[in-house]
């Protein structure tokens, strides 16, 4: 402004639905972390509508000065970094303090509108009693494209089983609705398939089974486990403001917040957490290995970005053990990490991969009497036999393919690296053009390595970096 003072204003990307929703749940979510001491923006005017002067929904909140973390995060030293994830997992540990009386989105009651479920949060030493609720779940997944139509139930859930269940039963409906077969989202899946395109109807089958085994999911030997609680949906370094100090004082971007059971929000967050490593699952204290300054100069940086990588999963785990026991214990349960993953897999949208909930299904039958021993031993019931099955052919079939795709996973990732993106194909203005012709190149040599022009036509058209239509996905 004129006078010097500076503030955000937001609207939301045409693709976000919806709207409305989406809007007046960030704004309820922030006002409320700010009245608990959660440092975040401050809201200073908001319309979860269309209906005013400028013709789109929009936030006005204040403008945070400080560091943008994710532009340091790289270059901090070891301590530094460590500092960092122990402010992290106190501030997590305020979050996960909070009570709520149901699972779903924040909301300010008054900007729920009519039609909607909703469950009064009643707020201890403040005088505003009646002023937020919770009401439907705002996430993307829920909403995503034609899902949006769908009239389902999306929350809010006074029942941990409601919460498990609602991301399954609202797949079932979009694709007994508009399901058709596609090609796997992930073009470099799609060899696999010999290039073939997959029926739903497989993926309806293993979300069916889903729903049979949801159940005996809930951790019944622990009620701790099962209370909602509020976590940031991605607490990444570019969503965090720090002082130069490295206090941080504040976190970015709650849209899509969610509230679930805890046994379903804990976790270690992406950008810290190296699941899949050895070293990081055994909790062991991550140092260089012995012979390192024998290693060539590209080995040693490699060695060193792993050394990183299982330095913050550790101290990640070691700070929540001793700053935020809730979600440690959430963490330490048995099979916590396979919870999620079910949970997960059901939940987004399918884009042609029938194998990965499958996968998930075949370990869960393969493991049902460890997993599900404490819940019956907690309840006094004798052993339940597992509700779903799977045949020796499908089993082999499906760790094949599963496999296969995991393979291709590393493989694509190397063309990544090779690039020089990440997941989502985004770089800065200023390397857009460099990396652009290292594509460039990298595809060259992959149509110059094909043995025969139909293998080349099949790159050019399902090339792992082409464009193409996303619509029918949604």
């Amino acid at each position: 402004m004129r006078d010097g003072f500076q503030f955000i204003g937001r609207i939301p990307y045409p693709v976000t639905e919806p709207k409305h929703l989406v809007v007046a749940s960030e704004v309820a979510t922030m006002d409320f972390l700010r009245l608990h001491g959660i440092p975040v923006p401050k809201i200073y005017s908001y319309s979860a509508t269309a209906e005013n002067a400028a013709g789109t929904e929009f936030i006005f909140m204040e403008f945070i000065r400080g560091t943008n973390l994710g532009d340091v995060w790289y270059n901090l030293p070891e301590r530094a970094r460590i500092t960092v994830v122990a402010k992290l997992v106190e501030l997590e540990s305020k979050l996960f303090a909070l009570e709520f009386p149901a699972s779903g989105s924040l909301y300010h009651t008054k900007d729920l509108p009519d039609g909607f479920s909703k469950v009064d949060v009643p707020i201890a030493k403040f005088d505003r009693d009646g002023d937020f609720c919770i009401g439907p779940d705002t996430t993307l997944r829920m909403w995503y494209g034609k899902r949006g139509d769908i009239q389902i139930h999306r929350g809010p859930y006074t029942e941990p089983a409601a919460a498990l269940v609602a991301g399954a039963k609202k797949e079932i409906a979009y694709l007994t609705k508009f399901g058709r077969p596609l090609h796997p989202f992930q073009h470099m899946w799609r060899e696999i398939y010999n290039y073939q395109k997959q029926s739903p109807s497989d993926h309806l089958d293993s979300l069916e089974k889903y729903l049979q085994i949801a159940p005996y999911l809930i951790p019944h030997d622990n009620e701790v486990l099962a209370r909602p609680t509020l976590r940031h949906p991605d607490l990444q370094p570019n969503n965090i403001i720090v002082s130069d100090k490295l206090e941080i004082t504040s976190l970015l971007d709650w849209q899509h917040c969610a509230i679930r059971p805890l046994f379903l929000q804990c976790g270690i967050p992406n950008s810290l957490q190296n699941y899949g490593d050895a070293v990081s699952e055994s909790l062991e204290v991550p140092e260089l290995p012995p012979n390192f300054d024998d290693l060539g100069e590209r080995e040693q940086f490699e060695q060193a970005v792993l050394l990183r990588r299982r330095q913050l999963h550790y101290y990640y785990i070691a700070k929540t053990a001793q700053l935020n026991s809730v979600h440690y214990d959430a963490l330490a349960h048995d099979f916590s990490v396979v919870r999620r993953k079910l949970f997960d897999h059901a939940s987004e949208p399918w884009e042609g991969d029938n194998v990965t909930l499958k996968a998930d299904l075949i370990y869960l039958t393969e493991n049902w009497s460890s997993i599900t021993a404490p819940q019956s031993s907690a309840r006094g019931d004798s052993k339940v036999p597992c509700p779903i099955s799977f045949t020796e052919n499908e089993v082999a079939e499906c760790e094949r393919l599963h496999s296969a795709q995991v393979e291709a996973d590393e493989q694509l990732q190397t063309c990544r690296d090779v690039v020089g993106i990440g997941p989502e194909g985004w770089v800065p203005l200023e390397q857009y053009e460099e990396t652009r012709q290292r594509a460039r190149k990298l595809k060259a040599a992959a149509l110059e390595a094909a043995e025969s022009n139909e293998e080349r036509t099949r790159l050019e058209e399902h090339w792992i970096f082409g464009d193409f239509d996303e619509e029918e996905y949604s």
